[in-house]
């Protein structure tokens, strides 16, 4: 099939290069020049593992192209796929702004039937929304199809080319059919294709990541709790994550959830549940618990230094939201950084990826360093954020000498 996909950020990239892996031919547009010549080079501006190698792939074999010529995308596509950014507004809603800019392009170039894919999480109603902006500007048929992306970072490639499921939002047979035929590939180990009403389909992300943003806020309210009574969090988590019902993922504790989904797509739903008088007290609560699980920690830290932290170097292994990612949107390390450094604090941090982000972020405010024991040097405390495994099993000798 002849595919564009509007939008080169990371559910764009991953989206046309695995789309290209089987056999489709992809147009991945973008209006930043500079992301499209370096996509044109092979180099990939985003950490996310095996997605150099199946672009690079790709490129070669003519099946993936990048572009910045949005009228060529729209008019040499059967299905296109709008990818782009649904950044929060100012109370937390998505904003939508980047999405009605690519309907309008997409309508004012049509030049036959089309199906428009809702890639990029959106609100309950989107479509819809797609659909009026498309149909101001031509008389060509087309249909707007919502179909959410489930995708891990770090895993991400694994996840789309190996999905549990597909959620595909369809309102037309005709779309729904075209829709099977494009999955096709990517099932055939027995993975459903779920097929829905629009509106349904757009709800389900957000409730999606909602519930697992509720888990893992749940975990960190036990494992607080454990502190206080001297029960083993561990012990707790292995003996809930056998029952077939909870399951064990997402049950880890830590300092809270960040990244570009979790904190953005809890909020959008708070505001949703705002917006049609039905609020979501779960929810609310679960953005609240998550932001003082940061402010848990950083409390642990004064604590064990008097409050007294002047002066004084902190390690920070770990830098990401998450591993296997170079994404800080949203991660407890740079709340934490920033509460240290305006109390007088030094910082010497290491991420395996994350360096040339965090270098952004803060530029000569810390110290990055190229290994992670030469940030241990001559610090008073080493505090680890990200899971990473190279972090799991130090050296206690080499981390007290240095």
């Amino acid at each position: 099939m002849k595919i564009a996909v509007i939008g080169t950020g990371y559910v764009g990239l991953v989206t046309g290069a695995c789309f290209a892996e089987t056999g489709n031919h992809v147009i991945g547009a973008d209006i930043d020049h500079q992301k499209i010549a370096m996509l044109k080079r092979g180099d990939i501006p985003i950490y996310e593992p095996s997605l150099p190698e199946i672009t690079a792939r790709n490129l070669e074999k003519g099946r993936l192209e990048f572009t910045t010529d949005l009228e060529y995308a729209v008019k040499e596509s059967e299905i296109l796929f709008i990818a782009v950014g649904t950044p929060p507004d100012e109370d937390g809603s998505a904003d939508l702004v980047h999405v009605t800019d690519v309907a309008r392009t997409i309508g004012k170039h049509m030049n036959g039937y089309k199906i428009i894919v809702d890639k990029s999480t959106v609100p309950v109603g989107t479509a819809n929304k797609v659909y009026q902006e498309i149909s101001k500007l031509t008389n060509h048929e087309f249909d707007v199809v919502s179909n959410p992306e489930f995708l891990k970072e770090g895993d991400a490639v694994n996840d789309f080319l190996k999905p549990d499921r597909i959620v595909v939002g369809v309102d037309t047979p005709r779309a729904e059919k075209v829709m099977r035929e494009l999955y096709a590939p990517f099932i055939r180990t027995g993975s459903p294709v779920i097929i829905m009403d629009v509106l349904s389909a757009e709800m389900t992300k957000y409730a999606a990541n909602g519930f697992l943003a509720t888990k893992i806020t749940f975990m960190n309210e036990i494992a607080n709790l454990c502190e206080q009574v001297g029960a083993d969090v561990e012990m707790v988590r292995l003996g809930i994550g056998t029952d077939k019902r909870i399951g064990p993922q997402f049950l880890f504790a830590g300092v809270g959830y960040g990244g570009s989904c979790f904190p953005k797509d809890v909020k959008a739903l708070i505001q949703t549940g705002r917006q049609y008088k039905s609020p979501l007290q779960i929810l609310e609560s679960v953005d609240d618990i998550n932001k003082q699980q940061r402010r848990k920690f950083f409390d642990k830290i004064l604590g064990h230094f008097d409050g007294k932290v002047d002066g004084k170097t902190f390690a920070f292994w770990g830098l990401s939201f998450k591993p296997r990612t170079d994404d800080m949107r949203e991660a407890p390390a740079i709340e934490i950084i920033e509460w240290l450094l305006e109390r007088g604090a030094k910082v010497r941090g290491y991420d395996p990826q994350a360096m040339e982000v965090a270098q952004g972020l803060f530029g000569d405010r810390i110290t990055l360093c190229q290994f992670d024991y030469e940030a241990l040097e001559g610090a008073d405390a080493l505090v680890v954020i990200t899971e990473w495994n190279e972090f799991r099993e130090p050296d206690f000798d080499e981390i007290k000498r240095l």
